[in-house]
């Protein structure tokens, strides 16, 4: 049978920096929420399942935030407003327990529990408007209620099943008392504590490898030098001022393996670089500071060696060596389709057959990549699992199984693999990019990133220039010996937060490749990193610090289609990347009180290729699980004309109607549609005559037993722009 294909899982453990360096507050809660569900479930799947094997990387900046909470000194509003007594709560905490209290995934979080759900509704399913007359009806045991609820909800699968305490609480259900309330904080204290002590434990019997990302999470090229996004992206336009300060690269690497070591007592041999992103000179950089191996994605590696991957990407599965002159770097390269798979695909699936699909892609693999040595899946550790059955637990105890007693498969670690590996194919020179598109386009590029960029690097260059101690600080890169007087002290707050808003999630967030409601704040807390700069330096803060970076989409549109999308028209959305250029449009924006089903739906995402006009609608659940027998979706679409198409989700396809004087006839355009997890649409443009420019009028609705049950949007048509063919031009942005 020859050697076992090695399988090594890394699980990316970060969340962005939520500390106001003004006030000392959490301005969100998602560490202290990830961590009950997600950072403990992860390592303790690990340790209670026999042959368990992973690589766990974690920030150093997410590690501070952890043991803030589990110290007790985070300061957390949404903390505060869970713990505070309803009976002692004014309108504006009672209201902010309804505004936020029920941010968790609907499907797998809220209703399966009908205590929740019940308060949900009660609340206005959603919406604001109702929220805030629902808040009139919420007695002190529904808020109570409510905030047992939500933190309860947030607790993860091994959490539960090691804390008896979680689970006698969901059975309970309703009526919690104060005491049971005190009871689930008390009890989510300890597993805070457990955290790191658990990692550690993993760590010294040999069933984990932990492994670190740069500590703000930067995209380090970019920090080394803006320019070097022109290799993957030679039309971008980059922000009016040269970023290029290589040092802060070192300090971010240095400082992170200082603060790993302190935490754990032991230096890493790994790194995970923020979001996958390399080039020579920082992977020079971080070879330089002692580390024996990184990753990033095939995509990367694709763009490095001549000839690409080759058939099977039979390239992929190899340790390579990076070198550049003395130093050498190991590295691996992520397999896309399989980390996706987990990261976005398999949720949908039972958690059984998602694992076979997973083990016969690897059984497959190994037949057709016969010398293939390592198979590395790295996404997430945290993001994914709120979308699954029972926060992923038994997927991943069954994955983590199956693949221990496989013969022919190995779970291993990246440290261990290189132990037993003697081939090393060789790199001089690595292609400039991140895991996502091979390039940098989610973090620079848009006019909102750039100015980001510049307003970081003035706030940079005023430091330099108030301070000889500050600019030396900075050349030197941390760690830092401890301060000995409060200038030194000053000096180094001031870096701290300059490097702190290097860090990659606040340029993720400007431009329009994401959308978050909490857009705004992570916009805040960028520009609040660097209001501190001045604010440390005694310098006036500069006006344009107090206005808004991200720019507010009009009513409901949060983008228009950057690139052309080829997805597939199946009901599920397959990889990450299917509908990452398309347009998006919020439905949550145009809420009214015109249809009691008007929160069934809360998304469009829209886009164009050469042939066909994509459209696809989402919902907080499984569209699947929301529809009767008989219901159809009807998309209307007018152009030169008015077009309908009934989508039965019964059926995958089927004609396009145009609206003529006698009724409805068909054309002669054929349509695909998937209805499952999301609906997918798929309409070919000649159906629908739309030349370049031409304006296309969009709306939906479902019909229930004859009559029209919801309207999306609700109040008017979205517009779209067809703009033809320059959407070609713009495919290097992605």
């Amino acid at each position: 049978m020859g050697e076992p294909l090695q399988v090594v899982f890394l699980w990316h453990m970060h969340q962005p920096y939520y500390k106001d360096p003004g006030k000392g507050e959490y301005v969100l809660p998602w560490t202290y929420l990830h961590a009950i569900k997600d950072y403990y479930d992860m390592a303790a799947i690990v340790d209670e399942t026999p042959g368990a094997r992973a690589v766990f990387n974690l920030v150093p900046s997410l590690l501070d935030q952890l043991l803030d909470y589990a110290s007790g000194v985070a300061d957390d509003p949404w903390l505060r407003h869970g713990k505070m007594a309803p009976g002692e709560m004014g309108e504006e905490e009672r209201q902010f327990v309804l505004d936020n209290f029920f941010s968790a995934n609907r499907q797998r979080m809220i209703d399966p529990y009908p205590r929740y759900h019940e308060l949900l509704f009660l609340a206005g399913d959603g919406s604001r408007t109702r929220r805030e007359s629902g808040a009139r009806h919420f007695s002190d045991q529904d808020i109570l209620d409510l905030q047992v609820w939500f933190f309860l909800a947030w607790t993860g699968e091994a959490a539960r099943r090691r804390y008896p305490e979680f689970r006698e609480l969901i059975a309970k259900g309703r009526n919690f008392t104060e005491d049971d309330k005190a009871l689930l904080f008390s009890r989510q204290g300890e597993l805070l504590n457990s955290i790191v002590p658990l990692y550690r434990k993993l760590h010294e019997e040999g069933k984990a490898e932990l492994a670190v990302s740069p500590y703000y999470h930067p995209i380090l090229p970019l920090l080394c030098d803006m320019k070097s996004a022109l290799t993957a992206m030679p039309r971008a336009n980059l922000p009016a001022t040269r970023f290029r300060h290589p040092e802060d690269a070192r300090s971010q690497v240095a400082s992170a393996l200082a603060r790993f070591r302190e935490i754990f007592g032991f230096a890493p041999a790994g790194m995970w670089p923020s979001e996958g992103s390399v080039s020579d000179e920082a992977l020079a950089i971080v070879a330089g500071c002692g580390l024996k191996w990184v990753a990033s994605d095939e995509d990367i590696l694709a763009r490095t060696i001549p000839g690409g991957l080759g058939p099977q990407k039979q390239a992929l599965y190899h340790p390579y060596t990076f070198r550049q002159g003395a130093r050498e770097l190991k590295m691996f390269f992520r397999d896309h389709l399989l980390s996706d798979l987990i990261g976005f695909t398999y949720s949908a699936f039972e958690p059984g057959r998602a694992v076979e699909n997973f083990l016969v892609r690897l059984r497959e693999l190994r037949k057709l990549v016969p010398n293939a040595r390592v198979v590395p899946v790295i996404l997430d550790g945290e993001n994914a699992w709120e979308y699954y059955l029972d926060n992923g637990y038994t997927f991943l105890v069954d994955l983590y199984r199956s693949l221990a007693t496989a013969g022919e498969l190995e779970l291993t670690t990246f440290s261990e693999v290189l132990a037993g590996e003697a081939e090393r194919r060789v790199i001089e020179h690595i292609h400039p990019g991140s895991w996502i598109n091979g390039n940098y386009g989610i973090w620079v590029g848009h006019p909102e990133e750039n100015q980001a960029w510049d307003y970081l690097e003035r706030a940079r260059e005023s430091a330099v220039t108030a301070s000889p101690h500050i600019a030396e600080l900075l050349a030197v890169g941390g760690p830092w010996r401890s301060p000995e007087n409060e200038v030194e002290r000053t000096a180094q707050l001031v870096c701290l937060s300059l490097y702190a808003a290097e860090g990659s999630d606040w340029f993720w967030w400007y431009g329009d490749d994401h959308f978050s409601a909490h857009s705004d704040r992570f916009d805040r807390l960028f520009r609040r990193q660097l209001i501190n700069v001045y604010r440390l330096l005694g310098m006036e803060i500069p006006r344009e610090l107090h206005e808004p970076i991200k720019k507010k989409s009009p009513a409901g549109l949060i983008r228009e289609p950057a690139a052309f999308i080829s997805p597939t028209i199946n009901g599920h959305v397959d990889d990450y990347f299917e509908w990452l250029a398309a347009g998006l449009y919020d439905l949550t924006k145009q809420a009214s009180a015109m249809h009691a089903s008007e929160n069934l739906l809360q998304s469009f995402f829209y886009g164009f290729d050469r042939e066909n006009f994509y459209f696809r609608f989402d919902s907080p659940k499984a569209i699947q699980t929301l529809l009767q027998p008989g219901d159809v979706f009807h998309l209307y679409l007018i152009a030169v004309a008015e077009y309908r198409l009934d989508i039965d989700p019964a059926t995958a396809s089927g004609a396009l109607l145009v609206k003529r004087t006698t009724g409805w006839e068909t054309t002669g355009g054929e349509c695909r549609w998937g209805v499952g997890k999301v609906g997918e649409v798929q309409v070919p443009l000649a159906a629908v005559a739309l030349k370049p420019d031409d304006k296309l009028f969009v709306y939906l609705t479902l019909v229930r037993e004859g009559e029209e049950f919801g309207r999306w949007p609700s109040d008017s048509p979205l517009v779209l722009k067809y703009v033809g063919p320059e959407l070609e031009l713009n495919d290097w942005l992605i």
